[in-house]
């Protein structure tokens, strides 16, 4: 069996065309949907990130706001530009990059952000509306995007077993909790597997869908998927690849080649998962404008 391609790309587009009514709509209001991210230190993946995310925000006509600190920003320094951006009537949406240098409490750094601006999902009041099910809160953009491309590819989720390889709070645990929620696009059986799960491939085998974000390289294999099942690849790994121009290649968790023989559909790395999580970093800041505006 030959897989369909998911193509994250594709959907992305249709998220933001989406989005540029949503946006023209507020415009015309008055309003302006803004982000900021805020980069601390030079790491060149982290740099190159944040400038694709200042692009695509400009790109649907969001106000972007980019800070990019030095690495020796201090603990303090990096809480008062957060509580400035928080302060920031022109900002709805606040993002800090991960991670930061090893000197940065991170944790305390989300606890830090107005949770009505972290549209990145990471503040604990945000996760708890998470696992109330309030949809006045934020969902972590990864998950989200993949709930999206299940939804835009045709994929039945109601009723599915859905196995979440990787237990992580970026990704695993919000995936599931996301799925296993009543109504539209959810009410899913899942579970969640990881390095520890014993019968791993007994489990997964038995799914009718499997996200995979466990961050090894190819690490899901053909025997640990059944026939007919819709494969999304949150990983991308660089491997290294003396044919390539860089060196290395991308891939994801999954073992692409074999694995699309068996499966009915599969994210392809890169395009897949990545351009959606982008996507949906967008509109859940033109969702933080809406609420914030409403309230004000």
């Amino acid at each position: 069996m030959a897989a369909r391609i998911i193509d994250g790309r594709a959907v992305a587009e249709s998220v933001y065309a989406q989005l540029r009514g949503e946006i023209a709509e507020l415009k015309a209001r008055g309003l302006t949907p803004g982000l900021a991210v805020v980069l601390v230190g030079d790491d060149p993946a982290s740099r190159a990130y944040v400038r694709s995310k200042d692009k695509m925000c400009r790109e649907p006509g969001l106000h972007s706001v980019k800070l990019e600190l030095p690495g020796a920003t201090t603990q303090e320094e990096l809480l008062a530009q957060v509580a400035a951006l928080n302060r920031d009537p022109a900002v709805h949406g606040i993002l800090v990059q991960s991670p930061p240098p090893p000197h940065i409490d991170e944790a305390a750094i989300v606890r830090a952000l107005d949770p009505a601006k972290d549209v990145d999902g990471f503040h604990p009041l945000n996760v708890a509306k998470l696992v109330l099910e309030d949809e006045t809160g934020f969902v972590p953009c990864t998950p989200l995007g993949c709930q999206r491309l299940l939804v835009e590819s045709g994929v039945e989720i109601s009723g599915a077993h859905v196995v979440v390889l990787g237990r992580s709070m970026i990704v695993g645990k919000p995936m599931a909790l996301l799925l296993m929620r009543k109504g539209k696009a959810a009410d899913a059986t899942v579970t969640v597997v990881h390095s520890r799960t014993r019968n791993l491939p007994e489990i997964t085998r038995s799914a009718d869908i499997i996200i995979a974000a466990i961050g090894r390289a190819e690490f899901l294999k053909a025997d640990h998927v059944r026939a007919g099942v819709v494969v999304i690849d949150v990983g991308i790994n660089r491997v290294d690849d003396a044919s390539a121009p860089r060196g290395y290649k991308l891939v994801g968790d999954v073992a692409f080649s074999e694995v699309a023989e068996k499966a009915m559909a599969i994210t392809p790395v890169p395009g897949g998962v990545g351009p959606m999580t982008i996507a949906m970093l967008m509109a859940n800041t033109v969702k933080a404008c809406r609420q914030i505006t409403a309230q004000s």
